[in-house]
């Protein structure tokens, strides 16, 4: 490494609750087991029934990627510094975990936005919607989001590989943090600041407003149906993917102001649990949601597993 990049930098687990890190493992271990199982499962089913073959469980089984992914980026190495005290991890290492876990978070956000569009033809444009969603288009999805996500987190890593670390090396956290490394440096972040901001208002927030106006639409078109039972079973379809949009931006967003708050007014280890958790709670309840409230998922599971419907 230069003289201005330490070799490795120290990830010290979550400060202020050594005391219970060996409790915290064991609840984010099984948060962890039940990601991979649940989100594996989803996927196996998705893929294995033809009649699922659809645009909105296809979007499911990228969400689905997306959440093993994102946990297997931190918390096989939030478990070796709680387990075996394994804290050190090199520099361009930090870089490659930086880049995976905002990479993997966008184009999840990409996703949900794909989602909603899909309920919005469903409910508002039914006659359109194999048209709409063709196998072409959502080809077309996956690969803007991808390379949206791509374009917008490169500048992320230069701009953290020009920062001098020459103070300490110490992270105060159990994974590494585009802000938590960039305070490290002995330089000026304000760029590095101000393009977090751009970065939160060119996808979270101009997904969000995305979604939100297709949301708008699908209660002018559900309350213009003539019956409430009618009503209730079109919306129903929604509230899944409402609970995922909520799991998924609510830590974020509160992650994004925790950051930006004087650690005197909320103690560090919260930050860090709560981000911790962003990135286990979700996957983990993701394929719960849908299992329970998707009828063809819930059918086809209990099929593969108990050989009844």
């Amino acid at each position: 490494m230069s003289k201005f990049h330490p070799d490795y930098f120290l990830l010290v687990g979550i400060p202020g609750l050594e005391y219970c890190h060996l409790q915290l493992s064991i609840v984010f271990f099984i948060m962890y087991i039940l990601s991979l199982m649940g989100n594996s499962t989803l996927l196996l089913v998705v893929g294995i029934t033809e009649s699922l073959h659809q645009p909105m469980y296809i979007f499911l089984s990228m969400l689905s990627v997306g959440d093993i992914l994102l946990s297997s980026t931190t918390v096989p190495k939030t478990l070796s510094i709680f387990w075996f005290g394994s804290h050190e991890i090199s520099f361009n290492g930090c870089l490659i975990q930086i880049f995976f876990i905002h990479f993997i978070c966008m184009t999840e956000s990409a996703v949900l936005l794909a989602m909603a569009y899909d309920r919005y033809i469903a409910i508002c444009h039914p006659m359109y919607y194999l048209t709409r969603l063709s196998s072409s288009f959502i080809r077309v999805v996956m690969a803007i989001s991808l390379a949206r996500s791509v374009v917008i987190i490169i500048p992320v890593i230069l701009l953290l590989r020009r920062l001098p670390y020459q103070k300490s090396n110490v992270i105060q956290h159990t994974y590494c943090e585009h802000m938590a490394m960039a305070r490290l440096a002995t330089a000026d972040i304000m760029v590095n600041v101000i393009y977090g901001l751009v970065i939160i208002i060119c996808t979270s927030v101009v997904d969000l407003f995305l979604i939100g106006m297709s949301y708008v639409s699908i209660v002018r078109a559900v309350m213009a149906l003539s019956t409430l039972t009618a009503r209730r079973k079109t919306f129903s379809t929604c509230v899944s993917h409402i609970c995922v949009i909520i799991l998924l931006y609510v830590p974020a967003f509160f992650s994004f102001i925790t950051h930006r708050i004087p650690h005197n007014h909320i103690p560090p280890y919260v930050h860090i649990l709560v981000a911790n958790l962003y990135v286990l709670f979700p996957p983990m309840m993701n394929p719960i949601i849908y299992g329970i409230r998707t009828k063809e998922i819930r059918q086809r599971i209990l099929l593969l597993f108990f050989g009844k419907r």
